[in-house]
């Protein structure tokens, strides 16, 4: 049986307007919590590849898509090239990738795997793994989870692109 609250239950439901401000209830702490946790467990079993987390991400794109330009490297992985351009600089210098200008456009550059980046993915396939059960998630919990953050991201991007969003 479903009640309706009446004004005075409702009323004492609310709380008040001061524990909105409270860290405990911001969602985006929760997040920059969980990232910054997140971060630790992935800086420990990447470098055992040489890695930074930063730096598998790229080299995740890469090994799903191929050679990009970096513009494209940038939005699959919502970088700006400011942040990206250094990134791709030790990437480099490892020997993982190669940077090179296209020949139809000087304005682009496009980035390559060498062999040994390649080869790097063999090595990488056991870093989801280890990261799934550093989170004592079942893959149930983990699909539903990704799910629910894309569809917080994507609303997110929604109203970041109002003028003046409601939400806010």
């Amino acid at each position: 049986m479903t009640t309706t609250p009446t004004p005075s239950t409702a009323a004492s439901a609310a709380p008040a307007a001061d524990e909105y401000l409270r860290l405990e209830h911001q969602i985006c702490f929760s997040l920059h919590a969980a990232s910054r946790a997140f971060n630790s467990v992935y800086r420990v079993v990447l470098k055992e590849l040489g890695l930074t987390y930063p730096q598998y991400l790229v080299m995740l794109v890469l090994w799903e898509q191929g050679e990009l330009p970096v513009k494209k490297l940038g939005e699959h992985l919502r970088l700006d090239s400011g942040t990206l351009s250094p990134l791709l600089k030790r990437l480099e210098a490892t020997g993982l990738v190669r940077r090179e200008r296209s020949a139809r456009d000087e304005r682009s550059v496009h980035v390559h795997l060498t062999d040994e980046g390649t080869a790097l993915k063999e090595r990488a396939l056991l870093v989801p793994r280890r990261i799934s059960a550093a989170t004592g998630f079942d893959l149930a919990e983990i699909t539903d989870l990704r799910a629910r953050l894309d569809r917080l991201t994507r609303a997110l991007d929604a109203a970041a692109l109002e003028e003046t969003p409601d939400c806010l």
